[in-house]
């Protein structure tokens, strides 16, 4: 009996959690991502990669600290997830007011370069898509929309889509200077702003907001402005705040979504 609880114990939690010490160049200086490889990976098999972004104020770690169950789904659906550091309130572009802050550069261009180049992934966006909560969920959408040709599918979870709003939160103006002294940048920075970028059929978006939360109203916004453009995308909304409790659940879906596209479907 003991031995048979051991082996379902080890199979549930057979996925790999490591550290990863990555370098940017572009930010010269040293930053941590967690990657998260499944049972059956060995290094001989090409697998897909789903890109996690933390939120305000989070980490690397965020993820895998408060949302264990990503090991077993990790399992499930056979794919890689790599959490990256994007900082203290980065927002996951390139800011035009602080050269320190180029996390746009960093995640689309030197992490995937580098997880192509130590693990064996599909190195296509086919094989690639990228989500993540609040601030990760605006930054999700950013670099999907920017990149369409690294990134095949990208999700946002209770994403602060529209920043506008918003001009005295998060470390947004020191990213992009005040709102009153630079607002064409917010105009130019804000995703909902971005969606003339997105090429028909190019790229896979599911965007989930709970209905209690403060950025609910421009998830709102966000979706009924897709569809006026006729632009496909899954779009849940369901009783839920801002916190670990929606986004557990959440990532759920989220890591579904990414798995039918994987596969096709």
């Amino acid at each position: 009996m003991f031995l048979s609880l051991f082996l379902i114990s080890y199979l549930t939690f057979a996925a790999k959690v490591d550290t990863l010490l990555t370098h940017s160049e572009v930010m010269n200086k040293e930053i941590k991502a967690v990657v998260i490889t499944p049972d059956l990976y060995t290094g001989e098999k090409a697998m897909p990669v789903v890109y996690l972004l933390h939120g305000y104020s989070g980490n690397y770690a965020n993820w895998i600290n408060n949302v264990p169950q990503l090991r077993q789904l990790v399992d499930l659906y056979q794919f890689i997830i790599v959490c990256p550091d994007g900082g203290f309130g980065s927002w996951y572009f390139d800011s035009p007011a602080d050269e320190t802050f180029q996390y746009e550069t960093y995640v689309a261009t030197e992490l995937v370069g580098l997880i192509d180049q130590q693990y064996k992934t599909i190195k296509t966006k086919k094989g690639r898509a990228i989500t993540g909560l609040s601030m990760g969920g605006h930054g999700a959408l950013y670099l999907a929309f920017r990149h369409q040709d690294v990134f095949g599918a990208a999700g946002s979870m209770s994403g602060g889509v529209d920043i506008r709003p918003f001009p005295n939160n998060w470390d947004l103006a020191k990213r992009l200077g005040s709102f009153a002294e630079h607002a064409d940048l917010w105009e130019k920075y804000t995703v909902i702003n971005m969606l003339h970028l997105l090429e028909p059929n190019k790229l896979a978006l599911i965007i989930d907001c709970g209905t209690e939360d403060f950025f609910f109203q421009v998830n709102e916004k966000l979706h009924h402005t897709l569809m006026e453009r006729n632009i496909a995308h899954d779009y849940i909304t369901r009783p839920g705040a801002h916190n670990w409790n929606y986004w557990s659940n959440s990532v759920t879906y989220q890591l579904l979504f990414m798995h039918h596209f994987f596969a096709g479907k």
